[in-house]
């Protein structure tokens, strides 16, 4: 038998499960080939710890699989996530020791690792031959070595050669990127792309933007898989006589007995290559072939692979297969800086990585420059945003020695004289932002508008079509299709996007006569594509599109009218999407120019305060905005008088922060003289003076005087219908407040069955994260609750907060309603713990932001209070309930529906506390307001008639409580039915309770 291999079959043993870092695949592949020659069934898997996962979780997984789990020890394995070393002593110590029998490891590295790992007991195969590293494998795993197998690694069978040594064949490889970061996805489609390939077809090309990293993903395949192969050959293929004469410098390595000349030596290579002689697994890298039609002739055919990068995806066209390389993903780019500039935390590292869109070679140059140098990181990225020269501090590499300025220079140079319209075209690109582009914009153009250059260019769809495919053959710009309506014309339904700092080159090296030329030309282009109707839901695709373009393009700078009416529009349809945080950005912006731009007490300056300060408002910023919005009005009434639209319009946005910080009856005074004004000015059915009565109506529920609320909402939903349309943004507001007056009114059938259909087609219309829409389903699961379908309530409650936290983040104004409505509920039907920490939150914010005084302040006070007193803290409970009802009497009289609910509770308190005299008079006292206040069948008033039935019974005067208790069932059972929790309550004599719920202001 040759070598002296026993025939016999090994025991079947294993399995084992081999855990590695990607970086240390040729270990794992080894690793695997040896126990599978022995009998041991081995299975590798790449362990992938990202910054939100947890290490212990990883570790513990890995015992989820059968048999032994052994780890590939190297400084890799502890860079994953990354994570500092105390991290990963504490999930080892936490998750080896209890499973020691199950865990073992094998250190491939000399580097210092984790303490904790002395707990895996390792095998040490650094700087070892394959017979002895083969030898410790087995020995740690308890394996008793199958006879004549130890010698094959060396015996020429085929596998995985022992990772220490080379390929018999190897040369011109790059040395390993010691700071690889990432790239799995990649590496993975690029192995699979080679083992799924058929015979002789093995031609794979990584393409992508120049500096995105394409040499090093290569580099990074070769030492990771270079097992895998008896020859690598790795060649510069810039220009044909460099990659003729490095082909033709592998027929030495390869033994091939050649004459002198490059032709000669270059026919042999290729044979041998062809006949997989002398090798058959062979690997040969074609770096930087920008140009395939210079040297697709010379690409190697074979049993082998070819692995090509180029910036150019024209290789599509040469049968090669092609993988794209995207910029690093944020994980990504955060690992890379963080290790490239060891001085930067995670956070710096992010804001880097946004700062420079990603792109690895400007990552490393960057975060190099960074490391070296004492500069502040924010000053640094600022100046990178400003477009400042960095270049000359910047850290190139040996084997890149240009900085990705110069790498983007030499780009443009190349298509300015392969095709200069090309080049043209990204020049107006550059005034538009960085991300998607509609293509529709720019070709919708009229021609007489652009300089004569882009006339041509524009006109001419070959030549367009043409400049455009240029552009994204040499990975400039990616066009992707965009959905379209079906309306919209053919060869519109595509986007191009363009790289930042790609951006910021080809800005850099134009004139600034130019600049003006094109900036001028791309305000004109969205100008044109203004709709001029923000109100308008169905028309607010166009105005996203619209959006992110109008600082880079000069925009808000602008001094012609029509971009200003333009930046105008878009403010108003950014608030009314619910896009604040963009909108305050831009009119900040705009609040800085346009005073320069404008005379004092122009038009368009108050139309900015009146857009800036809704934006404030909607975040909650509402001491700024009321300071703001009182100098408007003043101002403006001086100057104008009473009736004039602007004054008009300045007291409704004051009107708005009154209500906010509480001042209702001053509010409700300005918005009847705002709407007297504009009936007298615009008449009644304006959408003006419907905007004013809708804000009556809004205040009145605000001072509890919810029947006249109802009145004026309906009368306004009604005219909106006529003069809008049912499905426009402000008649679908009305019928939310409509409803919203119906529950507050108690008739809670009625309003579920209105705001089902009303949420519905806020969806539909406005989408489900529109602020409108958020507002609309609070109060659908608001009508859930009182309406008693209270699982329904609780699965949107849930969601709802969630959405909101999303999108206006934890303090926003809606979230904290919502959440002080989901904390109500949790504390009766859910995790009291949970309505705890949310209740404690939204009192607090409200503490900040308004102070003790304010109703919410009280009103969520009291909340609190029954959380304690569900929690057992009855003393604190009543202190706070207490405080509650003296708060709310003072800030909105004792008549108040919240002051009548606060005092319900305080009712309870004091029963609870031992004073039921107390308990009884306060009961008799709010029974009776109520009853005046809101109708003797509001649920509320029967709630207090409730108590008064409790607090009389135990005083012991038995007939009064029977007699308050019969009336106030009968009325329950009539108005909400005799299965309505409320009435189920009060018949098992459940005392009621009161949950106070911030309204929209």
């Amino acid at each position: 038998m040759p070598g002296g291999r026993s025939t016999a079959a090994a025991p079947a043993r294993g399995p084992v499960t081999i855990s590695f870092a990607g970086y240390n695949r040729a270990w794992a592949s080894w690793i695997s080939s040896r126990l599978e020659r022995h009998g041991v069934r081995a299975v590798p898997q790449r362990l992938d710890i990202t910054p939100e996962s947890s290490i212990e979780e990883a570790l513990s997984d890995l015992l989820l699989s059968e048999g032994r789990v052994l780890i590939v020890l190297s400084e890799w394995y502890f860079r994953l996530g990354p994570r500092t070393h105390d991290e990963w002593n504490t999930a080892l110590r936490r998750v080896v020791p209890p499973n020691s029998e199950r865990f073992a490891a094998v250190s491939v590295t000399s580097a210092a690792l984790p303490s904790a790992v002395a707990a895996l007991g390792a095998a040490d195969l650094w700087n070892l031959g394959a017979l002895e590293a083969e030898r410790r494998l087995l020995a740690r795993l308890g394996i008793t070595p199958v006879r004549g197998t130890a010698g094959d690694t060396l015996g020429g069978i085929r596998g995985p050669r022992f990772p220490l040594e080379q390929p018999e064949v190897y040369g011109g490889v790059p040395r390993r990127n010691t700071r690889f970061t990432g790239r799995e996805e990649v590496l993975g489609a690029l192995h699979s792309s080679f083992q799924q390939a058929a015979p002789g077809a093995a031609v794979v090309t990584l393409y992508g933007l120049s500096g995105v990293g394409k040499t090093h993903i290569a580099t990074e395949y070769v030492h990771r898989f270079q097992t895998e192969y008896d020859a690598v050959w790795w060649v510069r293929a810039a220009e044909r006589a460099t990659l003729r004469e490095k082909l033709a410098g592998l027929a030495p390595a390869l033994g091939l007995v050649t004459g002198r000349e490059y032709g000669e030596r270059l026919r042999a290579v290729r044979d041998a290559l062809r006949r997989g002689e002398p090798y058959g697994r062979w690997l040969v890298v074609l770096d930087g072939a920008d140009q395939p039609d210079d040297v697709y002739d010379l690409v190697p055919s074979g049993p082998g692979h070819v692995l090509i990068t180029s910036q150019n995806r024209e290789w599509g066209e040469h049968n090669s297969s092609l993988i794209e390389v995207p910029v690093y993903d944020r994980v990504e780019s955060v690992a890379f800086v963080c290790r490239r500039a060891p001085r930067l935390d995670e956070a710096e590292a992010d804001r880097l990585a946004d700062a420079l869109g990603d792109l690895a070679l400007a990552l490393d140059q960057n975060a190099g420059a960074l490391n070296d140098s004492n500069t502040p990181v924010d000053e640094y990225i600022e100046l990178l945003r400003r477009g400042a020269d960095v270049e000359p501090g910047l850290k190139v590499a040996a084997d890149f020695q240009m900085t990705y300025y110069t790498a983007f220079s030499i780009l443009l140079n190349r298509l300015r004289e392969d095709k200069p319209e090309t080049v043209d075209l990204l020049r107006l690109c550059v005034f538009f932002a960085p991300g998607p582009i509609p293509v529709r914009l720019l070709r919708e153009m009229q021609i007489r508008d652009v300089p004569e250059k882009l006339a041509g260019l524009l006109g001419d769809s070959v030549l367009w079509n043409n400049a455009i495919d240029k552009l994204a053959q040499w990975s400039v710009i990616q066009v992707d299709p965009q959905e379209t309506a079906a309306e919209e014309g053919v060869g519109t339904n595509e986007i191009v996007q363009m790289h930042r700092l790609v951006h910021q080159a080809v800005r850099a090296e134009m004139p600034q006569d130019e600049q003006s030329d094109y900036s001028r030309v791309v305000r004109k282009i969205l100008a044109a594509a203004d709709p001029a109707r923000p109100s308008d839901s169905r028309l607010w695709p166009r105005y996203a599109e619209i959006v992110p373009h109008l600082e880079a393009s000069g925009a808000l700078a602008s001094t012609n009218p029509e971009i200003q009416v333009m930046v105008l529009n878009c403010l108003h349809y950014l608030y009314l999407s619910g896009e604040y945080r963009t909108g305050l950005q831009i009119a900040e912006v705009a609040a800085e120019e346009w005073p320069r731009l404008l005379p004092a007490g122009h038009r368009k300056l108050w139309d900015l305060v009146h857009d800036q300060t809704n934006l404030m408002r909607a975040t909650g910023d509402i001491r700024a905005t009321e300071a703001i919005d009182r100098d408007a009005y003043d101002r403006l009434r001086q100057e104008r008088g009473d009736r004039d639209l602007l004054v008009l319009r300045a007291a409704g946005n004051l009107s708005a922060d009154l209500r906010s910080l509480a001042r209702y009856d001053e509010a409700l005074r300005l918005l009847e003289f705002a709407r007297d004004g504009y009936r007298e000015l615009v008449g009644v059915r304006d959408a003006r003076t419907l905007n004013v009565q809708n804000n009556i109506a809004l205040t009145y529920r605000l001072l509890g005087r919810y029947d006249e609320a109802l009145r004026l909402d309906q009368e306004t939903m009604e005219a909106r219908r006529e003069l809008l349309r049912d499905r426009h943004n402000w008649t679908l507001s009305s019928e939310n407040h409509f409803a919203q007056d119906l529950r507050l009114l108690g008739r809670y059938e009625q309003a579920t069955s209105v705001q089902e259909r009303n949420c519905e087609v806020h969806r539909t219309v406005l989408g489900a994260d529109n602020p409108q829409t958020l507002r609309a389903e609070h109060n659908l699961s608001l009508c859930y609750y009182r309406g008693g379908d209270r699982p329904r309530a609780a699965a949107l409650m849930a969601g709802l907060l969630e959405r909101c936290q999303r999108v206006f983040g934890d303090t926003g104004p809606l979230t904290l309603r919502v959440a002080a409505s989901y904390s109500a509920f949790e504390r009766e039907h859910g995790d009291l713990d949970r309505a705890r920490e949310l209740g404690e939150f939204v009192l607090r914010e409200h503490r900040a932001q308004f102070g003790e005084e304010h109703p919410y302040t009280a009103g969520l006070l009291g909340n609190h209070g029954l959380i304690l007193r569900a929690a057992g803290e009855r003393q604190q409970s009543q202190l706070e309930i207490e405080t509650a009802l003296v708060t709310m009497t003072a800030a909105v009289g004792p008549d108040h529906p919240w002051t009548l609910g606060c005092a319900l509770n305080a009712t309870a308190a004091r029963n609870f506390a031992g004073d039921p005299e107390g308990a009884a008079e306060l009961s008799r006292t709010t029974a009776d307001r109520a009853t005046a206040a809101l109708g003797k069948d509001h649920p509320l008033t029967l709630s207090c008639r409730i108590a008064l039935a409790t607090d009389l019974r135990n005083l012991r005067r038995r007939p009064e409580a029977d007699k308050a208790e019969e009336e106030a069932l009968a009325i329950l059972s009539g108005t909400l039915g005799a299965q309505h929790p409320h009435t189920v309550a009060a018949r098992s004599r459940t005392r009621p309770y009161w949950d106070f719920e911030p309204l929209t202001t």
